[in-house]
């Protein structure tokens, strides 16, 4: 049993993870900006009111969390605008880059003193930010931003090895969420996946860039 702290924990893939740890006897911290009522009946410790883009929100996290020994870290909160080339709001890109990219990193560097040598960091990236597997455009801010987020987890990787602390960059797959207008694989299945690689994680393949559903390491 161990203790973790999961990111957009109030819907979708972040309430299945918490779902499933908890079920497990997993001890399990939901970070959120709004709670619900999905998430309340779960029994888990929700702290409310973070918003993973805002530096002030998420010091207030490290100040209520002081103290807390962390064994898993899940950076799952993020969003999904659909800009195109003749369709572009440079607003919802920026926007996108706040949470998917910079949020991760910010929550990871903000929490890293509540780490410790076995801990675990997975970053609920996506394929989309894979430029070698970009085969169809679009989508300016989103792609842009799990790509950068990718090049984040693995330099957390290496920042965090000489500690212990293991990095997993994880594609959930296309997963049926509001997020997506409920199209894709059920979240339960995502969340499985994702923590069959959380549990599956080393420091040997510490900064790698699987899939969820069959672990396979994909391309950057």
């Amino acid at each position: 049993m161990g203790l973790a702290l999961v990111t957009g924990a109030n819907r979708g893939i972040g309430l299945e993870l918490c779902r499933r740890l908890k079920a497990r006897g997993d001890q399990v911290i939901a970070v959120c900006r709004a709670g619900s009522a999905e998430l309340d009946r779960l029994g888990v410790r929700i702290e409310a009111g973070i918003d993973v883009s805002d530096a002030a929100s998420v010091a207030e996290l490290a100040r209520r969390l002081n103290g807390v020994a962390l064994d898993v870290l899940v950076n799952n909160a993020g969003i999904l605008r659909s800009e195109s080339l003749d369709r572009m709001d440079f607003d919802a890109v920026a926007e996108q880059f706040a949470v998917n990219a910079l949020g991760p990193l910010r929550v990871t560097a903000a929490l890293a003193p509540l780490l410790h040598a076995g801990s675990k960091v997975a970053i609920i990236t996506s394929r989309m930010g894979s430029i070698a597997d970009n085969g169809s455009g679009g989508y300016y801010g989103y792609r842009m931003s799990k790509a950068a987020v990718n090049a984040a987890g693995v330099s957390l990787a290496h920042d965090l090895k000489a500690r212990g602390i293991a990095v997993a960059l994880i594609h959930p797959g296309m997963v049926a969420t509001e997020m997506t207008g409920r199209h894709g694989v059920p979240p339960e299945d995502a969340a499985r996946g994702v923590i069959a690689r959380i549990d599956a994680l080393t420091l040997t393949t510490s900064g790698k860039f699987v899939h969820a559903g069959t672990g396979e390491e994909l391309p950057w």
